[in-house]
């Protein structure tokens, strides 16, 4: 997935980082034991990093993941989680179905967060509650950025996975490429990294 997405984002001119967050920490999977919670920072090391790197504009870099990237690039933005602490800071976030679950919503970036209609792993309610605002402290809304939802009609969790083509069950949820999520995600990211980075 990172491929597709990495090789995307450098054919539209960007500068794409991917981060392995889980092999470092000798973890095979978090889907059924939990994710690190100083995950986030991960984002914060790469922003570090490419900050340094003389092709980079450090004003204009974006952290984008999908599933439990997404919602890592969700917390990495958010006001009262790291966000806060750091002295470098995102300019955009893009999150593929993510779990909203925890999520305030008060982001210190503009948001850009994509969803299926169908998906039964992380449910669209949560993160329409996030863009609705319904989370936020009065503190939070007046420092809000836009948080964008986009749900998309018909389509499950991984929708953007070609190999997926064929839907199947992952712990008890439904998984499947949807060749209109897909291309219509595609050209949403393009659009809003356009329009909060540039082209």
């Amino acid at each position: 997935m990172d491929s597709r997405w990495g090789t995307r984002l450098a054919e539209w001119g960007y500068v794409a980082l991917s981060v392995d967050s889980l092999g470092p920490r000798g973890i095979e999977s978090v889907c059924e034991h939990g994710d690190p919670t100083d995950h986030p920072l991960d984002a914060y090391g790469a922003l570090a990093y490419l900050t340094t790197q003389p092709f980079v504009i450090p004003e204009r870099v974006a952290v984008m993941g999908a599933s439990l990237g997404g919602r890592m690039a969700l917390y990495a933005v958010e006001r009262r989680f790291v966000a806060e602490s750091q002295q470098r800071k995102f300019r955009a976030v893009v999150a593929l179905y993510p779990s909203c679950k925890a999520v305030t919503g008060a982001m210190t970036a503009p948001t850009l967060i994509m969803i299926g209609e169908l998906d039964d792993y992380t449910p669209p309610e949560a993160c329409r509650r996030v863009a609705d605002r319904q989370s936020r402290t009065a503190s939070d809304k007046e420092n809000e950025v836009p948080v964008h939802l986009i749900v998309y009609p018909g389509a499950y969790h991984a929708f953007d996975v070609p190999p997926l083509q064929i839907g199947r069950q992952f712990l008890g949820h439904r998984l499947e490429y949807n060749e209109d999520a897909a291309g219509r995600s595609i050209e949403d990211v393009r659009s809003f990294l356009r329009e909060t980075l540039g082209g």
